[in-house]
Parts: C-alpha cells; sequence; structure tokens
C-alpha cells in the first residue's frame, strides 16, 4: 500500500556487491533424477575461507558440496558435509567432472582434481560412463564391538574397518536392504562411517552407508566406501571387474574395477540444477 514499507526479516542481510558463486546440482551414480546420490558443484574463482564453505555447505543441507577452482593442469577439488570437510568423496568428484564435461565443456577426455587428504584423482569418460579413479583401500578383520552389533540390530558375519570407515557383512540383499539400523548409536563409534555390504541378487554385490557423524545419518550412494568394497568382494568372489547397486532408498548404479593399488569406479550422472549463489 502506498506510504508503507516492508520490514527487513529479521537476520536477512542485504549486500550491495554480493558475490556470485556459480552452482550445480547433480544426481550422481544414476542416468536420471530423483535416484542416485544429489551432490552441489560450486565453481570458485579462488579459495574462500573455510568458514563461507561450510556455511555455504550446511545451508544446501546434502551429503557433500564440492568447491572446484581451476589450476594449470586441471581443478583444485575440497568436499564439505553439512558439518564438516571430507578427506574423499565419490559421488560429488562424479558430479563435478559431470559439470565440467557436460555444463562447462571441458575440451580433454579427463580430468585431474588435486585434493588436500587423498591426492591427485582423474576421472576419464568412457562412452556414456565417468570412470574416476581412486585408492584401494582393503579393509582388516576385526571384533564386533557391542554398540556396533546393538546399532545395526543383527550379527553381521564377520566386520572389518579400514582407516575411516568400519564394514560389516552380511549374507543377503534383502537384510541389507531391510536393515534399519539406530543411527544415534552408529554415531558413537569411532568412525566417519558404517558400510553393510552382502552378495547382489542382480549383481555382484549391494552395499549402504551411514554416516551421522560426519552428519550424513544414511547417504543415498558413497564412491568412496567403494574403495573399501571393490578390493574385498574382488578378493572373495575371485575377479576384479564387478557391478554393483548401492540398494538406499534412492539407489545408485556403479560399475568397478580393481586395478593393482587402485580402483577404478564409473557411473552416470544426471543434472537436476544450475543457479546462483548470491553472498
Amino acid at each position: 500500500m502506498s506510504g508503507m514499507s516492508a520490514a527487513t526479516p529479521p537476520g536477512i542481510c542485504f549486500k550491495e556487491n554480493k558475490m556470485n558463486i556459480p552452482m550445480y546440482q547433480v544426481d550422481a551414480f544414476t542416468a536420471t533424477v530423483f535416484s542416485g546420490n544429489p551432490a552441489a558443484v560450486c565453481l570458485l574463482d579462488t579459495w574462500l575461507d573455510d568458514t563461507v564453505l561450510q556455511a555455504v555447505a550446511a545451508e544446501n543441507n546434502l551429503s557433500e558440496t564440492a568447491f572446484l577452482v581451476q589450476n594449470t593442469t586441471g581443478f583444485d577439488l575440497r568436499w564439505f558435509t553439512p558439518v564438516t570437510e571430507v578427506a574423499l568423496c565419490g559421488h560429488a568428484t562424479l558430479a563435478s567432472a559431470f559439470v565440467q564435461f557436460f555444463c562447462q565443456h571441458w575440451d580433454k577426455d579427463t580430468i585431474l582434481f588435486d585434493t588436500r587428504h587423498s591426492g591427485p584423482l582423474t576421472v576419464a569418460r568412457k562412452g556414456d560412463l565417468l570412470e574416476m579413479d581412486f585408492p584401494s583401500r582393503p579393509p582388516a578383520a576385526c571384533e564386533l564391538s557391542d554398540t556396533l552389533s546393538r546399532a545395526l540390530g543383527e550379527a553381521p558375519l564377520q566386520v572389518y574397518k579400514s582407516a575411516e570407515d568400519l564394514m560389516a557383512v552380511f549374507d543377503s540383499e534383502t537384510t541389507v536392504a531391510g536393515m534399519q539400523p539406530d543411527v544415534a548409536l552408529l554415531a558413537q563409534l569411532d568412525c566417519r562411517g558404517i558400510i553393510i555390504t552382502a552378495p547382489g541378487d542382480h549383481c555382484d554385490f549391494v552395499s549402504r552407508f551411514f554416516g551421522p557423524k560426519v552428519g550424513v545419518p544414511e547417504d543415498p550412494v558413497t564412491g568412496s566406501a567403494h574403495c573399501v568394497l571393490i578390493p574385498f568382494w574382488a578378493s572373495k568372489l575371485g575377479k576384479n571387474d564387478l557391478h554393483a547397486r548401492q540398494v538406499s532408498q534412492r539407489g545408485g548404479e556403479l560399475v568397478c574395477r580393481l586395478a593393482h593399488d587402485r580402483v577404478r569406479i564409473a557411473g552416470r550422472a544426471a543434472l537436476y540444477l544450475e543457479g546462483m549463489i548470491k553472498i
């Protein structure tokens, strides 16, 4: 109405000179939107303060937000959950490569990502698949703790430990798909996350991943967990080429290969959103 002005909502501060950050949201390890694992990909000219990166990731409220800064050979890459930076993330790396190949028109068949905690990682375009080259992290057998047993509600066949995660092996895909663990109890365990896995009915193996300690109660599709899963199942099944499914509610497909001390993790991706962050 004439003569009246709208009040500024509490907590909102309008700046005249805002920074514009291009952002994409990509569903990874799927060919269609509304499945796979959504990741945000933010393209930066230079690194911002870590508190700003963390605030953006918290605002996005996805399991991971990837931040990229171009360098002379490719891109520097970092990943943040809503509560912390992580050392390795597969689906947000796949999403980052998808953005560069298909939205930013990267003109080579391979992209090199330099990361702070996992070294150089490459993603290659292989037909309609994007194939990531990640470190292999074979797990070692360990004891089943009382906390893990109570949290899962069902005793696994074996328990293994990797550099960051615990892995519980079960007898069937049905068991893994139907499990409803106590996430609050899982958060008490001294690890990044908990992988549960079993032989697949229509693939080589299935898995799910829970990371409440890093702000991700259940991750829909977890590329980094396959650094552990691939060497384990390659040894169990006696073959290096594997087809995997993550049987979360959204679900995802992964084409896997063990290559000595590296793993190849390939998948598809679908663009859901393209926009601009203004801060």
